[in-house]
């Protein structure tokens, strides 16, 4: 039967979901919200060295992250390569290596699917520090992100560095995906970004409202596959993913203005 969640893995849950939310608003406005569900494969290999090593999966997913994000935005820089194509090299690489070194342990399962391990006090500070820093950062570099996103040539002429503000910006969502990391797991964690963003758009039609709607819808996934999992003995990460998916489909009723 599932554990009950407690009040600090709710509290953690409801900000890293927030964080999720609006980093998939504005990576769906790049046209790169697929790239959520690839970059989180990118911590499968270091979640199974992790395992191996027996040390917390966190902090191997956080390094192979780290590499693969300096590594998309090289690329980018380096051989003009589209973000989708440098991170679809970097995925395919990722994979790989992943299928080396994954075996079947009851840790490095619940790693890919989420749901790890308990809450830790030195966890939960720095899971709650990471969101909220996504969460300002996003918020204060809104109008330059959005710049760079529409019109690069813009953003150069205002002065803006547009390959800083991409760095930037792989940086804020690998941070993203690693504080969501416990509760979905590198399978899953894309799922997060990419669906209630994806309903957001359908249900809002001011960028404002785009920002602050695809960060609820993404909390409310969240907490209703907690309290789901919980009352029903399902497992966490697959439940929320259902959830965020159902929320999906109800926004495609409502007719766009």
């Amino acid at each position: 039967m599932t554990t009950m969640p407690s009040a600090t893995t709710i509290i953690l849950a409801v900000f890293t979901a927030g964080a999720a939310g609006l980093v998939g608003a504005f990576a769906l406005m790049k046209r790169t919200i697929l790239a959520g569900d690839v970059m989180s494969h990118i911590a499968i290999p270091g979640l199974g060295l992790a395992v191996l090593w027996k040390i917390n999966p966190l902090i191997g997913g956080g390094l192979t992250l780290a590499i693969g994000i300096l590594l998309i935005w090289r690329l980018q820089r380096s051989t003009e390569l589209s973000a989708e194509a440098a991170i679809g090299v970097i995925f395919a690489s990722s994979v790989a290596l992943g299928a080396l070194l994954i075996n079947s342990t009851e840790e490095l399962v619940d790693a890919l699917f989420g749901g790890f391990g308990t809450l830790g006090t030195n966890e939960f500070i720095f899971g709650m520090a990471v969101s909220i820093f996504v969460i300002g950062a996003l918020w204060f570099l809104r109008n330059r992100l959005i710049i760079t996103l529409f019109s690069p040539e813009l953003a150069d002429s205002a002065g803006i560095n547009v390959s800083r503000a991409n760095l930037a910006f792989l940086l804020l969502f690998g941070l993203a995906i690693l504080v969501s990391l416990r509760f979905l797991g590198a399978l899953l964690v894309g799922s997060l970004i990419i669906i209630p963003a994806s309903a957001a758009r359908q249900l809002t039609h001011t960028l404002g409202h785009f920002l602050i709607t695809s960060m609820a819808l993404s909390i409310a996934a969240m907490l209703m596959g907690f309290y789901i999992s919980f009352t029903y003995g399902l497992a966490q990460g697959p439940t929320i993913v259902v959830v965020a998916a159902a929320i999906f489909v109800l926004s495609l009723f409502k007719k766009k203005q």
